[in-house]
């Protein structure tokens, strides 16, 4: 349904909030110590292109699930590589800023397939008797058993233990219960340290080099977060072709102050890979995440390499 899409987009929202991905290791250590520790102890993040093997495989593995449950399902397809980008606290890429602008065409694209899912219009053609069959066994029975995983900044967050997608997750992943609670971790770490992060001096020095970078091409703008607030005033009442024009001067200008003109990019990655470096606590969670992450991408290779080639 709108799962593979809406997925991506809030993984790349949240792996991304500040400017890397997730977090592991360190407490009192030196910032350089906490490094090394970190990539001594975790796995690299997976590229854009693995992870949408994994996306791929899922949704091949969920329409296998409930075709044994007796329902079509029709795998949704997955965001492009494309697609994945552009969500950074700033853009790093030139080419992409320069082609997509902010990539608002690639979020109204995105609007499309959910509007048009079938899996959408195929459950809600079924009796109401069905129909609620067809959801529980897709997304799971929230009075049945449920899977519980703490998050770092307090509260929890449940999901059904037994579902299609929890099923395709533990296909991928090895262990459904091990992976949902050290994504849960993994992913929502970013909160603890993003407040100190952006009050760094380090920070605050290359964010004001690179808001001097975009003043100097004439965008007055503190920091990227303002630009984004500042488009749909920018292109209010604008055709289409208007509108790309602007956000491409705009994402160009961003993407050349922060990767070639100043340091905001690396400054920012270095900073977040000390800070979550103190984190010393999530440490398991965060290698776990990261080793089932490479393990679900291998399976999704064996599975994709065994589905039949479709005909012409």
């Amino acid at each position: 349904m709108k799962r593979a899409f809406f997925d991506t987009c809030v993984a790349a929202v949240v792996a991304v909030a500040v400017v890397g991905c997730t977090t592991a290791a360190g407490s009192e250590m030196s910032g350089a110590d906490a490094a090394d520790v970190d990539a001594a102890t975790t796995e690299r993040a997976l590229t854009d292109a693995e992870q949408m093997l994994v996306d791929e495989a899922r949704e091949l593995l969920i329409e296998d699930c409930m075709a044994a449950e007796g329902f079509r399902y029709l795998p949704v397809p997955v965001a492009s590589v494309e697609e994945r980008q552009g969500f950074g606290y700033v853009l790093d890429d030139v080419g992409w800023a320069r082609e997509h602008g902010y990539g608002t065409e690639l979020q109204e694209r995105l609007v499309a397939i959910l509007q048009d899912d079938p899996n959408t219009a195929y459950a809600n053609a079924l009796p109401k008797a069905e129909r609620l069959r067809y959801s529980k066994a897709l997304d799971g029975d929230a009075s049945a058993e449920m899977l519980t995983a703490e998050l770092p900044m307090g509260g929890a967050i449940q999901t059904p233990s037994d579902s299609c997608v929890a099923h395709a997750k533990g296909e991928l992943y090895g262990d459904f219960a091990a992976w949902f609670q050290a994504e849960k971790v993994a992913t929502n770490l970013v909160g603890l340290y993003a407040d100190d992060l952006v009050a760094d001096e380090r920070f605050e020095t290359a964010l004001a080099a690179w808001s001097e970078c975009m003043r100097e091409r004439g965008h007055d703008y503190p920091d990227p977060p303002a630009i984004r607030e500042d488009l749909p005033r920018l292109t209010d009442g604008l055709s289409d072709e208007k509108a790309l024009d602007v956000e491409q001067e705009l994402a160009v200008a961003e993407a050349i102050c922060a990767t070639r003109e100043t340091s905001i990019v690396s400054t920012t990655r270095d900073l977040e890979s000390e800070y979550r470096g103190r984190l010393r606590q999530y440490r398991d969670d965060v290698i776990t995440y990261q080793r089932l992450q490479h393990a679900a991408v291998e399976h999704a290779r064996e599975i994709l390499a065994a589905e039949p080639a479709p005909s012409n």
